[in-house]
């Protein structure tokens, strides 16, 4: 029985996975397969996806793959969810989501996922990232998905409630990560829009290509120098690993922390999210 690939942003994924079977799928009781794609590892957002379709008795089977932070390993991840045959992929976060399912001007591209249902989650922003063209239209036939942020205006706003004084926003970002580079311009440009000043730095990168967390209390200690009011955590998976290194080196400074993810203020050094 053939069945259309395309799905709508409307996130009716789940749904479709309940669908009617007709009789010659009942009897041989074939189990859906979903096949999901984590930056580092299955955190909250993973564990909640299984308890959901274990509550509801979807026959499907979950495999899960760790990129553990290696972009390197998506290609191989996209080959193998394609000779299961998947019936779902879902990736977690903006790198992942890029390498499995690419941008916009993949689209028909081999190497990415085209022609299976994708649904991303925790990606920051999705049509920055170039992933999707609205969050009204994907301009996608097999994309759709979650964005795990409030708009960075409602942030400052946060900020000036808290501290009426503030003048100049901190930010390290990480230029391994697509979405912190993004990050970094679109706060940039609402600095402009909202009056505030902004100071963004690079984190060091090593011989490989990843982020020294060493960096993380030199470029704190450039952001001190710099006179900034707070700092924003932004959009990085790795200072988000590094979020005690990150917050403490803040606090060391006497700069206080605004972070997009609650667990920074809940078990690390956070003053806000």
């Amino acid at each position: 029985m053939k069945k259309s690939r395309k799905i709508t942003v409307t996130l009716a994924v789940i749904s479709a996975l309940l669908w009617p079977l007709a009789p010659a799928d009942v009897q041989a009781k074939k189990a859906f397969t979903i096949y999901m794609v984590f930056w580092r590892g299955c955190e909250e957002a993973c564990e909640g996806f299984k308890e959901y379709v274990a509550k509801k008795g979807i026959d499907a089977e979950l495999v899960i793959r760790d990129a553990s932070r290696d972009k390197g390993k998506l290609p191989g991840y996209v080959e193998e969810a394609r000779a299961l045959k998947a019936d779902l992929v879902v990736t977690w976060g903006t790198s992942v989501t890029r390498g499995v399912a690419g941008t916009l001007s993949d689209q028909g591209n081999p190497r990415f996922i085209n022609d299976i249902p994708v649904v991303f989650m925790v990606v920051a922003d999705p049509i920055g990232s170039e992933i999707i063209v609205s969050y009204e239209k994907t301009g996608r036939d097999n994309v759709t998905g979650t964005r795990n942020r409030v708009p960075e205006a409602v942030n400052i706003n946060t900020i000036r409630s808290y501290y009426p004084a503030f003048r100049r926003l901190g930010l390290l970002y990480n230029t391994n990560e697509h979405n912190s580079v993004v990050k970094a311009k679109e706060l940039a440009d609402l600095a402009k829009k909202m009056n505030f000043e902004f100071v963004a730095l690079e984190l060091e990168l090593g011989a490989d290509g990843k982020p020294k967390p060493e960096s993380i209390p030199v470029r704190m200690a450039e952001l001190k120098a710099a006179g900034v009011d707070f700092i924003y955590l932004g959009s990085s998976s790795f200072l988000d690993v590094q979020r005690d290194l990150f917050t403490q080196s803040a606090v060391d400074h006497g700069i206080p922390v605004l972070s997009p993810y609650e667990r920074l203020v809940r078990d690390s050094h956070a003053l806000l999210s």
